[in-house]
C-alpha cells in the first residue's frame, strides 16, 4: 500500500557539482577526527563530553526521523507548534538541509522509488544512493523547484527554510561548543557533540537510502528494493524497518512489534500521552497480515 503526497510538478535532475555540499561532506569527517584527537590528547576521556555528544546525537537524529520524516514528509501524526518547532530547530542542526527541501526530496523518493526520478536511486549504485547524489546541484527546465503546497503553507516550515543556515550553525556547532565550555572544554563540545556528531548522524541517515535498499528482508513487498534491517534500526532511531515503511508510509511506526527497536515511535507515542501529539496513524493489522501472506505465497510459488 503506497500513499503519496503533493509532489513537485517539475522533477529535478542532477548535473553540476554542488561544491558547498561536496566540501562540507568531505571535510567534516577530517575535522571530526583531527579535533577529536587534539581534544582527547589534552583532556583524556571525559564522560561529560561523551554524554553531551550522545544527547545531541539523539535530539538531532530524532528531530529528523520524528520531525522531518514522519511528521512533515508523511503526515503520519499531528503535533502542536512546540513539538514542530523543536524538531525544526534541532533538525536543522543535523545539517541535512531544510525540512522543506528534505521532505520534498523524500516524497519524490517514495513516488518514484528505484526509477530515474528517485533522488537517491539505489540502481545508480551504493555510493550514489548513500551520499553521491548530494554532491550535485539540482537543475530544472525553469531553474526552480515547485515545492508541495502543504509545505509552502506551513509557516514554521517556511520560517526554518528561510533561516536554515543560521539555525544549523547556531544549534549544531555554537550551542554544543558553549555547553562543552561549561562542562570543561569548548573544544570537546565542538569536536564531539558538534562536528563528529554531525558526521555520525549523516551516515546513519544515509545508510537508510543505501544499505536498506540492498541488505535485509522484504516481508511486505518485493515491488521495490526497500528492505527491513534490525541492525540499521539500531543506528537510525528505528528507521531500519524500511520495507514496511515503503509499503505503509503513512504509519507513524516503522517497527510495528513491541520488540522492534523504534525510539522514534516510542517518542511520538509518549508525546501523545502528554497531549503534544495526536492522530497517530496506524495501518490496520488485517492489511499488514494480508501483505505478509501475499509475500509468503509469492515465495512458495517461486519454490
Amino acid at each position: 500500500m503506497n500513499t503519496t503526497h503533493n509532489s513537485p510538478k517539475i522533477i529535478p535532475t542532477k548535473s553540476e557539482v554542488d561544491w558547498v555540499n561536496t566540501i562540507f561532506l568531505t571535510t567534516t569527517p577530517i575535522f571530526a577526527v583531527v579535533l577529536s584527537i587534539i581534544y582527547f590528547r589534552g583532556h583524556g576521556f571525559e564522560w561529560k563530553q561523551i554524554l553531551l555528544a550522545i544527547i545531541f546525537y539523539y535530539i538531532t537524529g530524532l528531530s529528523i526521523t520524528a520531525g522531518y520524516h514522519r511528521l512533515i514528509s508523511h503526515r503520519a501524526y499531528k503535533a502542536g507548534s512546540l513539538v514542530k518547532f523543536i524538531c525544526l530547530v534541532f533538525g536543522a542542526a543535523a545539517f541535512q538541509n531544510s525540512a522543506l527541501k528534505w521532505s520534498t526530496d523524500h516524497r519524490i523518493h517514495h513516488r518514484h522509488v528505484d526509477h530515474e526520478r528517485d533522488p537517491y536511486n539505489i540502481n545508480k549504485g551504493f555510493f550514489y544512493a548513500h551520499i553521491g547524489w548530494i554532491f550535485f546541484k539540482e537543475t530544472t527546465p525553469n531553474s526552480e523547484v515547485n515545492y508541495p503546497k502543504d509545505l509552502l503553507n506551513d509557516k514554521l516550515v517556511m520560517w526554518q527554510h528561510r533561516n536554515y543556515l543560521w539555525i544549523a550553525i547556531a544549534v549544531g556547532f555554537v550551542l554544543p561548543t558553549v555547553v562543552g565550555y561549561f562542562l570543561g572544554s569548548a573544544l570537546g563540545g565542538l569536536a564531539l557533540a558538534g562536528i563528529a556528531r554531525v558526521v555520525f548522524v549523516h551516515h546513519c541517515t544515509f545508510f537508510i537510502n543505501s544499505l536498506c535498499h540492498i541488505v535485509g528482508t522484504r516481508p511486505y513487498s518485493d515491488t521495490n528494493t526497500a528492505r527491513d534491517s534490525f541492525i540499521m534500526a539500531l543506528f537510525s532511531y528505528g528507521e531500519g524497518y524500511h520495507n514496511y515503511h515503503h509499503y505503509f508510509p503513512s504509519d507513524y511506526r516503522n517497527g510495528i512489534r513491541w520488540y522492534h527497536f523504534d525510539p522514534t515511535k516510542w517518542l511520538i507515542k509518549t508525546l501523545s500521552f502528554m497531549g503534544l501529539t495526536n492522530d497517530l496513524k496506524k495501518v490496520p493489522e488485517k492489511l499488514i497480515l494480508e501483505a505478509r501472506h501475499q509475500m509468503k505465497s509469492k515465495k512458495f510459488q517461486s519454490i
